[in-house]
């Protein structure tokens, strides 16, 4: 059925009205899986207090490691010693003649607290004290950046050209649960940085200028939703998941030159009391433009590209030996454009829904679409 959506004066991104981006930032960030439930309610409740919270969680958590002491860990020197301490670097006292000055140069593992962990965390306190609303909150940032510097921590990950931080964050080594607050605020705080438009020695684009980052964001904001929401449901959230062809025969090049195929969100979970341990599954797609457009005789029709894409996931992956994949569901996840959409097809044993979420509407109504898109509970205890 098609409801006509109440005129809303929001801002756009491209052609989609969406009310307020921290709410999308938010559900992607990680530090929505590390909130305790109540403190992660409150913030969906006023997403414009984004900003300030992941100020107040950084610092609060920068200031208790600093108690105990940061984090130390090995970095690479190079250094003309008095002594010799790790590997002598032969080629560089000769060249230098450093044996006629009674030193060596040498090549050691150094104990620091001068990391690729903490720097980080450091820009990104750096990087809240320009866009936090509170000028209290400001101040407290630039007090613990500059503790952590007089402790030691002197580098900055940020360049003055890039928008991301030069060492990637996969490479910053195993977190303590400790930790995992602090580089989760950390992250979200580059990200938060990201849509403004202050004066500064970094060009960023804008997110109503770049359909594309919206477009990887509200797909990453759907998955963080269902995992945080719909994990205490006994559903198994993954996102990116590659799949492939089911190809029984094939000549000797084409495992080079044919593509697989990536899902955006795919939900499982046990089918409760059944005998066989039988299990519900659904292929969730989104994308972040009108699910219609104009057809003949100015009708709205589906785009029959975004049914293939769909189709293809589905009827790829049946496999007599899986039952859930012989009827899993297909949803098509998109904004609203103008009015809302919730209709469906079974198309050979399989369900395809074809779904559309307000983002121009509140908090609570965008949390009750998404939930009635996988027909999930709506958590009414939460409300």
């Amino acid at each position: 059925m098609i409801a006509t959506a109440e005129t809303v004066t929001v801002p756009t991104i491209g052609r989609i009205p969406v009310r307020n981006i921290w709410l999308l930032m938010l559900y992607a960030s990680e530090l929505y899986r590390e909130l305790p439930k109540a403190q992660s309610v409150n913030v969906e409740d006023d997403p414009d207090e984004l900003p300030n919270l992941v100020a107040e969680l950084l610092t609060h958590a920068v200031e208790r490691r600093m108690r105990r002491n940061l984090n130390y860990g090995y970095q690479h020197r190079q250094a003309d010693l008095n002594r010799v301490r790790g590997r002598i670097d032969l080629l560089r006292t000769e060249r230098r003649q450093l044996l006629q000055r009674g030193r060596v140069a040498c090549s050691f593992e150094e104990l620091t607290v001068d990391t690729p962990r903490n720097r980080f965390v450091k820009a990104a306190l750096n990087l809240l004290n320009r866009i936090v609303g509170k000028d209290d909150l400001a101040h407290r940032c630039r007090n613990v950046a500059a503790s952590m510097e007089r402790a030691g921590v002197t580098g900055d990950l940020v360049s003055n050209n890039r928008r991301r931080p030069r060492t990637p964050l996969s490479r910053l080594g195993r977190l303590g649960v400790n930790d995992r607050e602090m580089l989760a605020a950390a992250r979200l705080a580059f990200d938060l940085a990201l849509p403004t438009e202050d004066v500064g020695t970094s060009h960023l684009t804008t997110p109503d200028k770049d359909e594309v980052w919206a477009r990887k964001l509200f797909e990453k904001a759907v998955g963080g939703f269902y995992d945080v929401v719909l994990f205490p449901q006994g559903w198994r959230v993954s996102q990116g998941s590659r799949i492939y062809w089911p190809v029984g025969d094939q000549s000797a090049g084409i495992a080079d030159i044919l593509p697989s195929m990536q899902t955006d969100i795919v939900l499982e979970r046990p089918v409760l009391n059944h005998p066989d341990g039988r299990k519900e599954k659904m292929v969730v797609d989104t994308k972040f433009a009108s699910i219609l457009k104009p057809g003949q005789f100015e009708k709205q029709r589906l785009r029959s590209e975004y049914i293939y894409q769909v189709y293809a996931y589905l009827m790829s992956q049946e496999r007599e030996a899986d039952p859930a994949s012989l009827d899993s569901t297909g949803i098509l996840l998109h904004p609203s454009v103008g009015e809302d959409l919730d209709e469906y097809a079974v198309i050979q044993s399989h369900k395809i829904r074809f779904v559309t979420v307000n983002l121009a509407e509140d908090s609570r109504t965008i949390r009750r679409q998404l939930l009635s898109a996988v027909d999930a509970d709506s958590e009414p205890s939460v409300f």
